[in-house]
Protein backbone atom coordinates (compact mmCIF):
# COMPACT_ATOMS: atom_id res chain seq x y z
CA UNK A 1 0.00 0.00 0.00
CA UNK A 2 2.68 2.03 0.91
CA UNK A 3 4.42 1.91 -2.74
CA UNK A 4 1.24 2.26 -4.43
CA UNK A 5 0.46 5.68 -2.96
CA UNK A 6 3.96 6.54 -3.30
CA UNK A 7 2.90 5.85 -7.22
CA UNK A 8 0.07 7.93 -6.91
CA UNK A 9 1.78 11.02 -5.64
CA UNK A 10 4.53 11.05 -7.59
CA UNK A 11 2.18 10.85 -10.96
CA UNK A 12 0.29 13.59 -9.51
CA UNK A 13 2.99 15.70 -9.05
CA UNK A 14 4.54 15.40 -12.68
CA UNK A 15 1.01 16.69 -13.58
CA UNK A 16 1.14 19.51 -12.06
CA UNK A 17 4.69 20.00 -12.57
CA UNK A 18 4.34 19.69 -16.36
CA UNK A 19 1.87 22.92 -15.92
CA UNK A 20 4.24 24.98 -14.01
CA UNK A 21 6.00 27.69 -15.37
CA UNK A 22 10.41 27.11 -16.63
CA UNK A 23 11.52 29.97 -13.77
CA UNK A 24 10.09 29.36 -10.68
CA UNK A 25 9.02 32.34 -8.32
CA UNK A 26 10.49 32.07 -4.65
CA UNK A 27 7.39 31.29 -3.58
CA UNK A 28 6.53 28.53 -6.44
CA UNK A 29 10.55 26.86 -6.33
CA UNK A 30 9.24 26.54 -2.07
CA UNK A 31 5.89 24.65 -3.10
CA UNK A 32 7.75 22.41 -5.03
CA UNK A 33 10.61 21.62 -2.43
CA UNK A 34 7.91 21.19 0.00
CA UNK A 35 5.32 18.76 -2.09
CA UNK A 36 8.75 16.99 -3.35
CA UNK A 37 9.78 16.70 0.55
CA UNK A 38 6.42 15.36 1.46
CA UNK A 39 6.79 12.47 -1.16
CA UNK A 40 9.82 11.44 0.83
CA UNK A 41 8.54 11.95 4.56
CA UNK A 42 5.33 10.28 3.46
CA UNK A 43 7.55 7.29 2.05
CA UNK A 44 9.23 6.98 5.47
CA UNK A 45 7.78 8.70 8.58
CA UNK A 46 6.13 5.45 9.53
CA UNK A 47 9.82 4.01 10.32
CA UNK A 48 11.90 4.44 13.89
CA UNK A 49 14.79 5.18 11.06
CA UNK A 50 15.49 7.93 9.14
CA UNK A 51 16.57 8.42 5.15
CA UNK A 52 19.50 8.50 3.66
CA UNK A 53 19.50 7.62 0.25
CA UNK A 54 17.47 5.98 -2.17
CA UNK A 55 17.80 4.12 -5.36
CA UNK A 56 14.91 2.77 -8.14
CA UNK A 57 16.38 -0.46 -7.66
CA UNK A 58 17.16 -1.24 -3.77
CA UNK A 59 14.46 1.75 -2.50
CA UNK A 60 15.51 3.60 0.86
CA UNK A 61 18.52 3.25 2.77
CA UNK A 62 17.32 3.79 6.40
CA UNK A 63 19.85 4.27 8.81
CA UNK A 64 19.99 4.33 12.82
CA UNK A 65 20.44 7.53 15.25
CA UNK A 66 24.02 6.46 15.32
CA UNK A 67 24.52 6.67 12.03
CA UNK A 68 26.40 10.01 11.30
CA UNK A 69 23.46 11.23 8.37
CA UNK A 70 20.91 10.83 11.11
CA UNK A 71 20.78 14.72 11.90
CA UNK A 72 19.69 15.80 8.29
CA UNK A 73 16.31 14.53 7.94
CA UNK A 74 14.83 16.53 10.63
CA UNK A 75 17.41 19.36 9.81
CA UNK A 76 15.38 19.40 6.36
CA UNK A 77 12.42 19.51 7.54
CA UNK A 78 13.02 22.38 9.94
CA UNK A 79 14.86 24.46 6.70
CA UNK A 80 11.60 23.48 4.98
CA UNK A 81 8.94 24.77 8.20
CA UNK A 82 11.31 28.35 7.97
CA UNK A 83 11.26 28.67 4.34
CA UNK A 84 7.60 27.64 4.32
CA UNK A 85 6.41 29.15 7.25
CA UNK A 86 3.88 26.00 7.02
CA UNK A 87 3.04 24.57 10.63
CA UNK A 88 2.83 21.14 9.33
CA UNK A 89 6.57 21.04 8.18
CA UNK A 90 7.23 22.33 12.06
CA UNK A 91 4.88 19.46 13.19
CA UNK A 92 6.86 17.24 11.10
CA UNK A 93 10.20 18.52 11.82
CA UNK A 94 9.19 17.62 15.65
CA UNK A 95 7.96 14.51 14.79
CA UNK A 96 11.11 13.45 13.01
CA UNK A 97 13.61 15.26 15.43
CA UNK A 98 11.85 12.51 18.49
CA UNK A 99 13.77 10.34 16.24
CA UNK A 100 16.79 11.25 17.51
CA UNK A 101 16.55 10.94 21.32
CA UNK A 102 19.59 9.63 23.09
CA UNK A 103 21.83 10.39 20.70
CA UNK A 104 23.17 13.60 22.45
CA UNK A 105 24.79 10.88 25.14
CA UNK A 106 26.52 8.80 22.26
CA UNK A 107 30.04 9.27 22.38
CA UNK A 108 31.48 6.89 19.80
CA UNK A 109 31.34 9.40 16.91
CA UNK A 110 33.11 13.06 16.37
CA UNK A 111 30.04 13.88 13.64
CA UNK A 112 27.38 14.69 16.41
CA UNK A 113 27.66 18.35 15.27
CA UNK A 114 25.48 17.36 11.92
CA UNK A 115 24.02 14.60 14.12
CA UNK A 116 22.46 16.67 17.31
CA UNK A 117 23.36 20.59 15.83
CA UNK A 118 21.36 20.36 12.19
CA UNK A 119 18.37 18.97 14.42
CA UNK A 120 18.27 19.72 17.45
CA UNK A 121 20.24 22.79 17.13
CA UNK A 122 17.65 23.85 14.14
CA UNK A 123 14.86 23.35 16.71
CA UNK A 124 16.10 25.36 19.36
CA UNK A 125 16.79 28.33 16.96
CA UNK A 126 12.87 27.82 15.92
CA UNK A 127 11.10 27.25 18.84
CA UNK A 128 13.48 29.00 21.52
CA UNK A 129 12.00 25.10 23.46
CA UNK A 130 14.61 25.00 26.51
CA UNK A 131 14.83 21.00 26.22
CA UNK A 132 16.75 21.10 22.76
CA UNK A 133 18.89 23.74 24.85
CA UNK A 134 19.91 20.49 27.03
CA UNK A 135 19.92 17.96 24.57
CA UNK A 136 22.84 20.40 22.52
CA UNK A 137 24.26 20.73 25.60
CA UNK A 138 25.11 17.22 26.27
CA UNK A 139 25.75 16.21 22.59
CA UNK A 140 28.74 19.14 23.27
CA UNK A 141 29.82 17.61 26.27
CA UNK A 142 30.06 13.98 24.41
CA UNK A 143 31.63 15.30 21.54
CA UNK A 144 34.31 17.33 23.65
CA UNK A 145 34.81 13.75 25.28
CA UNK A 146 36.87 12.73 22.41
CA UNK A 147 39.77 15.73 22.27
CA UNK A 148 43.26 14.72 23.33
CA UNK A 149 45.15 17.66 24.82
CA UNK A 150 48.21 15.85 23.29
CA UNK A 151 47.29 15.31 20.01
CA UNK A 152 45.26 18.54 19.99
CA UNK A 153 42.51 17.47 18.48
CA UNK A 154 39.26 15.46 18.36
CA UNK A 155 39.37 11.56 17.31
CA UNK A 156 37.37 11.49 13.79
CA UNK A 157 36.83 7.13 14.02
CA UNK A 158 37.20 4.31 15.82
CA UNK A 159 38.13 1.99 13.61
CA UNK A 160 40.87 1.27 10.98
CA UNK A 161 44.43 0.80 11.00
CA UNK A 162 45.27 5.11 12.44
CA UNK A 163 46.03 5.91 15.81
CA UNK A 164 44.56 8.85 16.16
CA UNK A 165 42.61 10.08 12.86
CA UNK A 166 41.24 13.13 12.62
CA UNK A 167 39.47 13.83 9.16
CA UNK A 168 38.61 17.31 7.47
CA UNK A 169 34.87 16.83 7.81
CA UNK A 170 35.56 17.14 11.64
CA UNK A 171 35.77 21.01 10.78
CA UNK A 172 31.58 20.81 10.63
CA UNK A 173 31.43 19.62 14.01
CA UNK A 174 32.84 22.71 15.74
CA UNK A 175 30.39 25.06 15.58
CA UNK A 176 28.50 22.87 18.12
CA UNK A 177 31.10 23.51 20.63
CA UNK A 178 31.19 27.02 19.84
CA UNK A 179 27.44 27.29 20.26
CA UNK A 180 27.92 25.50 23.78
CA UNK A 181 30.57 27.67 25.02
CA UNK A 182 28.29 31.31 24.51
CA UNK A 183 25.30 29.56 25.96
CA UNK A 184 26.49 27.85 29.10
CA UNK A 185 29.96 30.10 29.89
CA UNK A 186 32.13 27.19 30.16
CA UNK A 187 35.21 28.24 27.54
CA UNK A 188 36.18 24.65 27.54
CA UNK A 189 33.90 23.69 24.68
CA UNK A 190 35.74 26.78 22.65
CA UNK A 191 39.40 26.17 23.57
CA UNK A 192 38.05 22.82 22.25
CA UNK A 193 37.11 24.38 19.32
CA UNK A 194 40.15 26.45 18.30
CA UNK A 195 42.46 24.02 18.96
CA UNK A 196 41.64 21.78 17.00
CA UNK A 197 41.03 24.08 13.80
CA UNK A 198 44.37 25.21 15.16
CA UNK A 199 45.63 21.43 14.57
CA UNK A 200 44.06 21.44 11.68
CA UNK A 201 44.96 23.80 9.86
CA UNK A 202 48.78 23.38 10.38
CA UNK A 203 48.53 19.49 9.22
CA UNK A 204 45.65 18.98 7.03
CA UNK A 205 46.67 21.50 4.07
CA UNK A 206 49.09 21.52 1.32
CA UNK A 207 50.90 24.27 -0.06
CA UNK A 208 48.18 24.83 -2.21
CA UNK A 209 45.19 24.92 0.66
CA UNK A 210 43.82 21.85 -0.76
CA UNK A 211 43.44 19.17 1.69
CA UNK A 212 44.46 15.44 3.13
CA UNK A 213 40.92 13.67 4.30
CA UNK A 214 43.06 12.10 6.60
CA UNK A 215 45.51 12.88 9.28
CA UNK A 216 46.56 10.25 12.37
CA UNK A 217 48.84 11.22 14.97
CA UNK A 218 50.76 9.55 17.44
CA UNK A 219 49.03 9.61 20.76
CA UNK A 220 52.39 9.38 22.56
CA UNK A 221 53.81 12.21 20.90
CA UNK A 222 51.52 14.46 19.29
CA UNK A 223 52.86 13.87 16.56
CA UNK A 224 51.81 13.34 12.31
CA UNK A 225 52.22 9.82 11.74
CA UNK A 226 50.15 9.58 8.31
CA UNK A 227 48.37 11.65 5.71
CA UNK A 228 45.54 10.36 3.29
CA UNK A 229 42.66 10.77 1.47
CA UNK A 230 40.31 7.89 2.02
CA UNK A 231 37.25 8.61 -0.20
CA UNK A 232 39.09 10.57 -2.76
CA UNK A 233 41.17 9.56 -5.97
CA UNK A 234 44.61 9.13 -4.51
CA UNK A 235 46.41 10.22 -1.00
CA UNK A 236 47.66 13.26 -2.84
CA UNK A 237 44.42 14.38 -4.76
CA UNK A 238 41.80 16.95 -3.62
CA UNK A 239 38.41 15.09 -2.80
CA UNK A 240 35.57 17.65 -3.89
CA UNK A 241 33.29 16.89 -0.43
CA UNK A 242 36.64 17.48 1.41
CA UNK A 243 37.48 20.78 0.21
CA UNK A 244 33.82 21.77 0.70
CA UNK A 245 34.03 20.73 4.71
CA UNK A 246 37.24 22.41 5.03
CA UNK A 247 35.50 26.03 3.36
CA UNK A 248 32.76 25.99 5.05
CA UNK A 249 34.32 24.71 8.80
CA UNK A 250 36.73 28.15 8.33
CA UNK A 251 34.30 30.14 7.75
CA UNK A 252 32.32 29.46 11.03
CA UNK A 253 35.54 29.68 12.96
CA UNK A 254 35.92 33.21 11.85
CA UNK A 255 32.85 33.57 12.56
CA UNK A 256 32.77 32.58 15.85
CA UNK A 257 36.31 34.06 17.23
CA UNK A 258 36.93 37.42 14.73
CA UNK A 259 40.39 35.75 14.31
CA UNK A 260 41.98 36.90 10.96
CA UNK A 261 43.47 33.79 10.50
CA UNK A 262 40.49 31.48 9.57
CA UNK A 263 39.35 34.13 7.49
CA UNK A 264 42.66 34.20 5.41
CA UNK A 265 42.14 30.24 5.18
CA UNK A 266 38.75 30.33 3.82
CA UNK A 267 39.97 32.71 1.39
CA UNK A 268 42.66 30.29 0.56
CA UNK A 269 40.37 27.26 0.52
CA UNK A 270 38.15 28.88 -1.93
CA UNK A 271 40.95 30.31 -4.45
CA UNK A 272 42.26 26.50 -4.89
CA UNK A 273 38.45 25.49 -5.24
CA UNK A 274 37.43 28.08 -7.71
CA UNK A 275 39.22 27.75 -10.58
CA UNK A 276 39.01 23.71 -10.45
CA UNK A 277 35.17 23.99 -10.62
CA UNK A 278 33.59 23.27 -14.24
CA UNK A 279 31.74 25.47 -15.92
CA UNK A 280 28.37 25.06 -14.28
CA UNK A 281 30.24 24.91 -11.04
CA UNK A 282 29.02 22.14 -9.63
CA UNK A 283 32.53 19.89 -8.56
CA UNK A 284 33.71 16.39 -9.95
CA UNK A 285 34.03 14.39 -6.99
CA UNK A 286 38.03 14.85 -6.83
CA UNK A 287 39.27 17.56 -8.28
CA UNK A 288 42.45 15.79 -9.56
CA UNK A 289 40.57 12.39 -11.13
CA UNK A 290 42.30 12.02 -14.71
CA UNK A 291 39.45 11.28 -16.22
CA UNK A 292 37.88 14.73 -15.68
CA UNK A 293 35.50 15.91 -17.44
CA UNK A 294 34.36 12.09 -17.84
CA UNK A 295 33.72 11.24 -14.33
CA UNK A 296 30.81 11.58 -11.59
CA UNK A 297 29.94 15.09 -10.06
CA UNK A 298 28.73 15.47 -6.63
CA UNK A 299 26.06 17.96 -5.82
CA UNK A 300 26.61 17.84 -2.02
CA UNK A 301 29.66 18.96 -2.67
CA UNK A 302 28.26 21.72 -4.69
CA UNK A 303 25.27 22.55 -2.06
CA UNK A 304 28.41 22.75 0.44
CA UNK A 305 29.77 25.43 -1.31
CA UNK A 306 27.23 27.20 -2.58
CA UNK A 307 26.03 27.76 1.63
CA UNK A 308 29.40 28.42 2.24
CA UNK A 309 30.45 30.91 -0.22
CA UNK A 310 27.00 33.25 1.12
CA UNK A 311 28.49 33.30 4.12
CA UNK A 312 31.82 33.81 3.12
CA UNK A 313 30.09 37.00 0.91
CA UNK A 314 29.07 38.53 4.19
CA UNK A 315 33.01 38.62 5.67
CA UNK A 316 34.75 40.51 3.08
CA UNK A 317 34.65 43.79 1.11
CA UNK A 318 34.60 42.17 -2.47
CA UNK A 319 32.10 39.56 -0.89
CA UNK A 320 29.79 40.25 -4.55
CA UNK A 321 31.99 37.72 -6.33
CA UNK A 322 31.33 34.96 -3.84
CA UNK A 323 27.30 35.75 -3.93
CA UNK A 324 27.97 35.67 -7.68
CA UNK A 325 29.03 32.00 -7.74
CA UNK A 326 26.69 31.14 -5.16
CA UNK A 327 23.32 32.79 -7.16
CA UNK A 328 25.20 30.21 -10.31
CA UNK A 329 25.41 27.47 -7.89
CA UNK A 330 21.72 27.22 -6.69
CA UNK A 331 20.63 27.92 -10.40
CA UNK A 332 22.77 24.95 -11.40
CA UNK A 333 21.59 22.86 -9.13
CA UNK A 334 17.64 24.00 -9.28
CA UNK A 335 17.76 22.94 -12.97
CA UNK A 336 16.44 19.95 -14.31
CA UNK A 337 19.49 17.90 -14.56
CA UNK A 338 20.67 18.81 -10.76
CA UNK A 339 16.59 18.92 -9.09
CA UNK A 340 14.91 16.23 -9.24
CA UNK A 341 11.18 15.92 -11.00
CA UNK A 342 8.19 16.08 -8.80
CA UNK A 343 7.96 12.70 -7.31
CA UNK A 344 10.92 10.91 -8.37
CA UNK A 345 14.24 10.44 -6.83
CA UNK A 346 12.36 9.06 -3.84
CA UNK A 347 11.05 12.31 -2.61
CA UNK A 348 14.73 13.42 -1.94
CA UNK A 349 15.34 17.16 -3.71
CA UNK A 350 19.07 16.61 -5.41
CA UNK A 351 20.27 14.08 -7.93
CA UNK A 352 24.21 13.32 -8.85
CA UNK A 353 25.98 12.84 -5.47
CA UNK A 354 28.83 10.97 -4.51
CA UNK A 355 29.02 9.17 -0.95
CA UNK A 356 32.62 6.99 -1.17
CA UNK A 357 33.51 6.16 -4.90
CA UNK A 358 36.36 4.28 -4.33
CA UNK A 359 34.54 2.39 -1.67
CA UNK A 360 31.61 1.47 -4.40
CA UNK A 361 28.99 3.34 -2.14
CA UNK A 362 26.45 5.81 -3.01
CA UNK A 363 27.63 6.74 -6.15
CA UNK A 364 25.19 9.09 -8.32
CA UNK A 365 22.90 8.84 -5.61
CA UNK A 366 20.42 11.65 -3.94
CA UNK A 367 22.04 12.43 -0.16
CA UNK A 368 19.89 13.78 2.49
CA UNK A 369 22.91 15.98 3.19
CA UNK A 370 23.26 17.90 -0.46
CA UNK A 371 19.70 18.09 0.15
CA UNK A 372 20.15 19.86 4.04
CA UNK A 373 22.95 22.04 2.62
CA UNK A 374 20.92 22.99 -0.92
CA UNK A 375 17.86 24.37 1.68
CA UNK A 376 20.22 26.03 3.70
CA UNK A 377 21.84 27.68 0.64
CA UNK A 378 18.21 28.89 -0.12
CA UNK A 379 17.74 30.05 3.27
CA UNK A 380 20.91 32.66 3.29
CA UNK A 381 20.17 33.83 0.08
CA UNK A 382 16.80 34.74 0.83
CA UNK A 383 17.93 36.25 4.12
CA UNK A 384 20.74 38.20 2.19
CA UNK A 385 17.57 39.41 -0.34
CA UNK A 386 15.70 41.09 2.48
Amino acid sequence: MKHRNLILISLVFIAIQACSPQKASNEDLTQRLSDQLNVLVQATDDSEKLPRSWTEKDGYKMIGIRDWCSGFPPGMCWYMYELSNDEQWKNTAIKTTEKLDGVQFYTGTHDLGFMVFCSYGNAYRLTGDEAYKEVILQGAESLASRFNPVTGAIRSWDWGKWQFPVIIDNMMNLEMLFWASKVSGDNRFRDIAVTHANTTLEHHFRDDMSSYHVVSYDTITGEVERKQTHQGYSDDSAWARGQSWGLYGYIVCYRETGDAKYLKAAEDIAAFIIPNLPEDLVPYWDYNDPKIPNVKRDASAGALLASAFYELGTMVEDGQRYFDLADQLLETLSSPEYLAEGGANGGFLLKHSVGHLPGNSEIDVPLNYADYYYLEAIKRKRELKK
